[in-house]
């Protein structure tokens, strides 16, 4: 072990040198809870934590010393401009197993939290419209990592992980093995990456077919397609000129807050008048996704999924709403909301359910079920309320990483 090199974050060291490096990763043993959190891969991959009681899980997977650095350092430049991407901790590499014999190169990344594989989801009981949220996810994920000049090289549904966002899912990269950072990503190259992504979805969708775990009447290579067409109206909207009514004053406007709901903020915009017919030519310049989220950590200095952060500040609209007149400072008012509404109702878990669901993700589904409750009742039975029975009725059918069980 005394050419063992560990190259990554400092704060991860003491945990990272706790591990076996000295045997090969497939006898590694694994935690029978974290089992079915790991997807499919071409390279050997196991989850580990750092210590038996340790919260931090790390993704490790072998390969070869030239993919693990270069994947090591796409994965820094991903973060480090936001993208939704896992996070890399480390290259292990110099390992040699008990008889001085070299071992792979190793590369380490933080595991996603309330994150699962496509085939944990599909396997399982889900709907059309949950299925249609994925492909939206993965074709959105796609834009994002285009949007900032980055070509994957290998999209995938094994190459992602899925978190929920309110009634939707977020959509990480999780393999950037064949990816690469170019100064201006041609149409050219986009369409490449769309095809790589057509066939891969097509086939991964096909394999659970033939497994007989798909979705009941789902065809692959619709559903496949589904994730393209997704695609090319969300870089439509985001990069094409719009034609505007020049006798609509808020037309401008809507078209910048049709672009915020889609949770892109719109940075630099080009207006041109059109000559003959005297329409307005609406041109997004430059945009940034992660609208909501940015405004709710600007309010209350928390990171939480797009949706839903775009249903907690809807939330906070209403409280700053019923505030008295004269309006106190937003600030006050956030701090306020954040702690007597928003901290309130999540804190309310009792113990032997904490870390089954993210946080937001349940305050979504409290207000969610707050909607349900009055529908059922005929009046609005308030989120008091609606947090007590969701604690009781919906909370211990859930699991781990809020994916609906059996009642």
């Amino acid at each position: 072990m005394s050419g063992l090199r560990i190259t990554g974050l400092a704060e991860e060291m003491a945990s990272l040198a706790r591990l076996p490096w000295s045997k090969p990763l497939e006898e590694w043993p694994e935690d029978e809870s974290l089992t079915s959190m790991r997807g499919i891969s071409r390279h050997v991959v196991r989850l580990v934590r750092a210590a038996p009681d340790a919260e931090e899980v790390y993704a490790v997977k072998e390969t070869v010393p030239e993919f693990a650095n270069r994947e090591y350092t796409t994965l820094r430049e991903l973060n480090a401009r936001l993208a939704p991407s896992v996070e890399p901790v480390a290259v292990i590499d110099g390992r040699l197993n008990d008889a001085g014999e070299p071992l792979p190169t190793a590369l380490a990344t933080r595991y996603l939290p309330y994150s699962l594989p496509y085939r944990v989801i599909l396997s399982g009981t889900v709907t059309p419209f949950e299925i249609e949220n994925m492909a939206s996810a993965l074709a959105l994920l796609l834009v994002r990592l285009h949007l900032l000049g980055f070509w994957w090289g290998d999209c995938s549904l094994s190459n992602t992980l899925f978190r929920r966002d309110a009634d939707q899912f977020a959509a990480y990269l999780v393999d950037a093995e064949t990816g690469e950072f170019q100064n201006h990503l041609s149409d050219g190259q986009r369409e490449h990456d769309l095809e790589i992504a057509l066939f891969n979805v097509a086939a991964e969708l096909d394999d659970l077919a033939h497994a007989g775990v798909l979705f009941p009447g789902l065809d692959p290579i619709r559903a496949s397609e589904a994730v393209i067409r997704r695609y090319r109206r969300l870089w439509k909207m985001l990069k094409e000129p719009q034609i505007l009514d020049p006798n609509d004053r808020h037309a401008v406007e809507k078209a910048m807050r049709s672009l915020q709901d889609l949770g892109f903020a719109v940075e630099e915009v080009e207006i041109a008048i059109d000559g003959d017919k005297g329409a307005l030519k609406f041109s997004p310049k430059l945009v940034a996704a992660g609208y909501h989220q940015n405004r709710l950590f600007q309010l209350v200095g928390i990171t939480v999924e797009e949706l839903q952060a775009k249903r907690m500040l809807a939330s906070f609209d209403r409280f700053r709403g019923r505030e008295p007149k004269p309006l106190p400072p937003i600030e006050d008012s956030a701090r306020r909301w954040y702690n007597e509404v928003y901290l309130h109702t999540v804190n309310q878990v009792p113990d032997e359910f904490r870390g089954r669901v993210e946080p937001a993700q349940m305050f979504h589904e409290i207000l969610e079920h707050r909607w349900y409750l009055g529908e059922q009742a005929g009046h609005d039975l308030g989120l008091a309320h609606a947090t007590v029975d969701y604690m009781t009725n919906i909370l211990p059918f859930r699991t781990e990483y809020g994916v609906e069980v059996a009642q």
